[in-house]
């Protein structure tokens, strides 16, 4: 055993490259790769008699990586773990230490990966945490526990291989029931007027903002036209002008769920994405001149919290580059979290040297990290620099009955806008930046109405959630943790609970059939309440308020109950048509039918099943769809191909398959922009995510995100554009070949009133 060497424990490769450069000689860094203990994989793992007591098992794999760190434990004198700062790092620590023995060692916490950061954290070790690897432990056994009893009747009932999950399938709750309000929604026929104007050549518009005293609410042709007809010969002079200061504050750093929401709206990255790629930033990117460095802190975390150093060093960077008038005379301050449950272990995610600017990066970094980089280096900059400052106005004409108010707003000082923009998505309001700039009016000038226009409108249904506004609605209600957001939606995409369609979230038949027999059986586990609680328990546990049995007692006790008046039989009739089973006979034995739940789903017995006589079963499972003639023939053999519906949607096919496997994606009705030659397809990612693509690939490579169309381009000609929406323009269209943007097709509107003229 060498005097005074150490050996350091971390969970990557990577991170364990970049903590070894900055240790140097006298420490051996060793990564486990993940866990390297867990519950087993084939049994429940939890003795509950005997106070939920976890068995724990080698991870499949790992038996050669804990020889590698006892060899490497005997030959130092220190055992320094240095896994992630989060609950799921300490338990990590736990387990190691049980491998390693609880002599020698010690925790370090490392939450970023520098020189001075590392060093500084190596001479302020702590044990590790018995209480958070409490809490881990209760998220642990509490997800086994609905695992392991909830899933297999779904098995019996549905089909094998199907998951429930004590967060996800609240989670599912929360996108299936947002289905149902859309589905039920009967759009509300409602009416603006526009008055167009124009004030020293300087075109604005005034909007109908009071009738009689009150917001108007017209909801007929007939009435539009009546107020279009009033008001179009009279004239508009201002009876009041309202000017105001107003400024916008710049947002706090990024936490996880912010960085989720604003990567999926910037860069239309999944959560799932965004957390891989924030990893190896954190752990360490290979950098010219200096190597493997950590470039941005942990980032797992619900704190807007910053160092202190840090932000002087922001402050500096505004005030050299920008100027003192971007800068406020004091550091902006942030808040706690919005999120009440919110914990302050960590600092917000920030460059670890704000001077390490995203272009000066740009040669050492892969495009999805230079673009995530570059936003939690802009988002964290901009932070410390100073207020929007705006001039807004607003302009009243009072004709009587009728006030109509014109507003618009000039931005006066820039402020971090200079720096960076707030991303938004489809459904998000109006602000300031929106308005444009009115003329100069002044009380008792007269304008210019160039004409009055009815709009006729329907109010629209709540959007479906997407990336970022299903992480932001978890976070709301309390629902999972920093750590939790991006596994929940991936896993809801492959189980096909769900699929992501136009980046939106969207119920499959199999996601909304699992939630309607597990709401009604569980009412209480998979309630947005309950799980909200349950988070705030396994944050006691940390705080050592509660102990880990304390907490799966009070769980199992109602938990318990429920799964014991579940029953297979009667969910599997929920799940599938058996209307007209009672009348149906055994077709070898004339007997009665039952269905029965069994190991491999759901089918239906002969009532003398057990008997020797008769042994007849039929298997509940969905035929698939019957395959459909297509118009080609295969490009290989020639023979003809067909339209065959599998696991993850329709695909075209040859029908001399096993001798022939060509395959191919059905066609669109739009050619290739890029080759010419290929039809683009609908295609699905290795995370379940449709996008569009040449199906000449991998000859061609060309892909969108947006679902094509065949429709024509007015500047080019050609057939084909990205179908597009925004809350600005709603729904238009992008040609796929010289990018003109353009109107979307008509289609036929709700019956309503005629427009009047």
């Amino acid at each position: 055993m060498a005097d005074n060497s150490k050996l350091v424990v971390v969970e990557s490769p990577a991170k364990a490259k970049t903590i070894g450069k900055y240790l140097g000689k006298g420490y051996t860094v060793r990564a486990t790769v993940g866990h390297i203990r867990d519950l087993p994989e084939r049994e429940l793992g939890v003795d509950i008699e005997d106070g939920f007591k976890p068995k724990f098992v080698t991870v499949k794999g790992k038996q050669k990586a804990i020889q590698e760190l006892k060899k490497a434990a005997k030959e130092v004198s220190q055992v320094l773990i240095a896994t992630d700062p989060d609950r799921e790092g300490e338990a990590i620590a736990w387990h190691v230490r049980q491998q390693l023995g609880a002599d020698r060692v010690r925790r370090v916490l490392f939450h970023e990966i520098t020189k001075d950061a590392i060093q500084r954290a190596i001479t302020h070790t702590i044990k590790i945490d018995e209480k958070k690897v409490e809490a881990q432990l209760a998220r642990r056994i509490l997800d086994r526990l609905v695992g392991f009893k909830v899933s297999p009747l779904l098995w019996k009932a549905l089909k094998t291989g199907l998951s429930a999950g004590r967060v996800q399938t609240v989670a599912l709750r929360l996108i299936v029931e947002r289905e149902r309000e859309i589905v039920k929604f009967v759009p509300q026929e409602y009416w603006s007027i526009t008055a167009h104007c124009e004030k020293d050549a300087q075109a604005f518009d005034a909007e109908l903002h009071k009738l009689e005293g009150k917001k108007p609410e017209i909801h007929t042709g007939d009435a539009a036209r009546e107020v279009v007809d009033a008001v179009r010969d009279a004239p508009f002079v201002v009876t009041e002008v309202k000017r105001k200061e107003r400024r916008k504050r710049p947002p706090a750093p990024f936490t996880t769920s912010t960085l989720q929401q604003e990567a999926a709206k910037r860069l239309g990255f999944s959560s799932k994405r965004t957390m891989r790629v924030a990893q190896d930033l954190y752990e360490g990117v290979e950098v010219k001149d200096e190597g493997a460095v950590g470039l941005i802190t942990y980032m797992r975390t619900d704190s807007t919290r910053v160092a202190t150093s840090a932000v002087e060093a922001a402050r500096a960077y505004v005030r050299r580059q920008f100027g003192e008038q971007y800068l406020p005379d004091k550091p902006n301050l942030y808040g706690a979290s919005q999120n009440p449950q919110a914990q302050d272990a960590h600092e917000a995610i920030r460059p670890t040297e704000v001077e390490r600017t995203p272009q000066d990066l740009r040669a050492d970094l892969t495009p999805d990290q230079f673009k995530l980089y570059q936003l939690v280096w802009q988002r964290f900059v901009a932070s410390q620099m100073a207020q929007i400052v705006y001039d807004t106005t607003s302009v009243d004409f009072d004709l009587g009955r009728y006030l109509f108010r014109a507003t618009g707003s000039v931005i006066l000082f820039e402020g971090y806008h200079r720096l960076y923009h707030e991303a938004r998505e489809h459904g998000e309001g109006r602000t300031l930046d929106d308005l444009t700039p009115l003329p100069a009016l002044a009380v008792g000038d007269r304008v210019t109405v160039l004409g009055v226009e009815p709009g006729q409108h329907f109010t629209e249904p709540p959007p479906r959630y997407s990336e970022a506004s299903l992480v932001k609605e978890l976070e709301r209600l309390g629902i999972g943790r920093p750590s939790t957001y991006a596994a929940i939606s991936s896993t809801l995409v492959a189980r096909h609970y769900v699929s992501l369609d136009d980046k939106r979230f969207r119920p499959t038949d199999l996601g909304t059939t699992v939630e309607k027999m597990l709401i009604p059986r569980f009412p209480d586990i998979f309630n947005v309440e309950f799980t909200s609680e349950m988070e705030s328990e396994l944050d006691r546990i940390e705080e050592g308020e509660l102990s880990r049995v304390e907490v799966l007692e009070d769980f199992w006790k109602p938990f318990a109950k429920a799964l014991a008046k579940a029953r297979p039989e009667e969910m599997i009739s929920e799940a599938h048509d058996l209307e007209g089973l009672a009348e149906q006979r055994c077709p070898q034995c004339g007997s009665p039918l039952v269905a029965k739940a069994g190991r491999f789903g759901p089918y239906i017995a002969c009532t003398k099943q057990n008997d020797p006589e008769c042994k007849y079963t039929k298997s509940l499972r969905k035929p698939r769809a019957p395959d459909r003639p297509f118009d080609k023939p295969c490009p290989e053999c020639g023979a003809p191909m067909v339209i065959k519906t599998g696991r993850y949607g329709e695909f075209v096919a040859c029908t001399r398959y096993p001798k022939c496997t060509h395959t191919e994606p059905v066609p669109l009705g739009v050619k290739c922009p890029k080759c010419g030659v290929g039809d683009l397809a609908e295609r699905r990612s290795k995370r379940g995510r449709s996008f569009f693509g040449c199906s000449r690939y991998p000859e061609c490579d060309f892909t969108v995100w947006n679902r094509p169309v065949p429709e024509t381009c007015p500047s080019c000609g050609n057939v084909g554009a990205e179908s597009k929406q925004s809350k600005a323009k709603g729904a238009f269209r992008k040609c796929l070949k010289c990018g003109t943007e353009f109107a979307a097709e008509e289609t036929p509107a709700p019956a309503a009133a005629p427009v009047p003229s």
